[in-house]
């Protein structure tokens, strides 16, 4: 193989994430505040089982605030945090988790971080309903993944 064919094949292969980013769900209905209170319920039961002080951000399909719930002695930074993982989540139609793992990539995605509003940590899920995105749930307060499965607790409490 030439270095040109090489060039082309690595650059085709740096793209592949992006050009997946772009089929994304559409959006759907926003979720409701009785529906966000469900999903922040079954967050918080999971975060205490777990001995984790949590905030917790639930919001609307365009990443604005319907419910926050703050645990007590969670620590201050973690109320913005779970805000920016929600409005992420919501907004970019995909878990951050999937910017975390593209940031720690390295390479082109290091281009994430020039995102407005993309949160690199994991703890935002999006709340899918019939197949579109509805909202977002951010959780953080704990280790990132430990604040997904807090985020993925309250989903399944919701009924998503």
């Amino acid at each position: 193989m030439t270095i040109r064919k090489l060039t082309i094949a690595a650059l085709l292969l740096m793209a592949a994430p992006f050009a997946a980013a772009q089929d994304r769900p559409p959006y759907g209905p926003e979720v409701t505040l009785e529906q966000a209170k469900r999903i922040a319920a079954g967050a918080v039961e999971e975060s205490q089982k777990n001995g984790w002080r949590m905030a917790i951000a639930i919001v609307d399909n365009h990443g604005f605030l319907i419910y926050f719930e703050r645990m007590g002695d969670t620590q201050t930074a973690s109320v913005q945090v779970a805000l920016d993982k929600a409005t992420a989540a919501a907004m970019y139609r995909r878990p951050t988790k999937a910017f975390q793992d593209g940031v720690a990539g390295g390479g082109a995605g290091l281009r994430l971080l020039t995102l407005r509003g993309a949160s690199a940590v994991e703890g935002g899920l999006p709340i899918m309903i019939n197949g579109k995105v509805s909202g977002a749930i951010g959780v953080s307060g704990a280790n990132a993944d430990e604040d997904t499965k807090a985020a993925a607790a309250g989903l399944k409490a919701g009924g998503f």
